[in-house]
């Protein structure tokens, strides 16, 4: 099903956070490695280097640098969050677009967001971007039970809270990975990234969140019909 063709209160939008509501790369992400290196050097006293290993390692093997922590070593994941999600200068950190709060209006329904972060976080991000109202749910880290994406647990809470039908639920995302589960899943799938070719589980390539509505209005009017959202 076209979510162009379900009518706008039932569409159902679902939103990563990091480098796709905002671009975390040039400043957030880096702070992120540091303070997750210190977490690493203290717990196990290892060096720069060790540390970079270790957390490089995880991320590649199992999506997040807690994950691996949690399964090898038994790490609190409360504790590691907490150490290495904290920005007291995040406001001055945000690379992000103003037309996005626009963007979030015009495309109706239910938007929720979903995101590997702890809630803290993520809270703390859509508050100092003004778009904490647009959304009618957040799922961080701490609802999926420390199971982050692409495991298919955390879809699985979102939709069984929201009784959703997949076939309603637009997924955007990053992270390829994550949205080759979400396809699995029945969801379409948006992949916001540079211009490079996209597989045949990603329905649409953008650049920025800012272009959905004008693929969607352009959709339904039947003007694009080879878009698959």
């Amino acid at each position: 099903m076209r979510i162009a063709r379900v009518p706008a209160s039932r569409r159902v939008w679902i939103f990563d956070l990091d480098n796709t509501l905002h671009d975390a790369r040039p400043h957030i992400f880096p702070s992120m490695h540091v303070q997750i290196n210190e977490f690493i050097k203290q717990k196990f006293s290892v060096d720069e280097e060790g540390a970079n290993t270790i957390r490089a390692g995880f991320w590649a093997k199992y999506g997040t640098t807690l994950s691996g922590l949690m399964r090898h070593h038994g790490t609190d994941p409360r504790e590691f969050l907490n150490a290495t999600h904290q920005f007291p200068e995040l406001g001055d950190m945000l690379v992000h677009e103003n037309a996005l709060r626009h963007a979030l209006e015009r495309l109706g329904g239910t938007k929720l967001v979903f995101s590997n972060a702890p809630r803290h976080y993520v809270e703390q991000v859509l508050d100092a971007m003004g778009i904490r109202r647009y959304f009618d749910a957040v799922y961080s880290i701490e609802s999926t039970r420390y199971r982050p994406k692409p495991s298919s647990a955390g879809f699985h809470v979102l939709m069984r809270a929201h009784k959703l039908d997949p076939h309603r639920c637009v997924f955007i995302d990053d992270m390829l990975e994550n949205l080759r589960a979400a396809k699995r899943l029945g969801l379409a799938t948006v992949w916001v990234a540079g211009g490079v070719a996209k597989p045949r589980y990603v329905d649409l390539r953008i650049a920025s969140v800012l272009e959905l509505p004008r693929y969607v209005f352009r959709n339904a009017r039947g003007q694009t019909p080879h878009l698959p959202i």
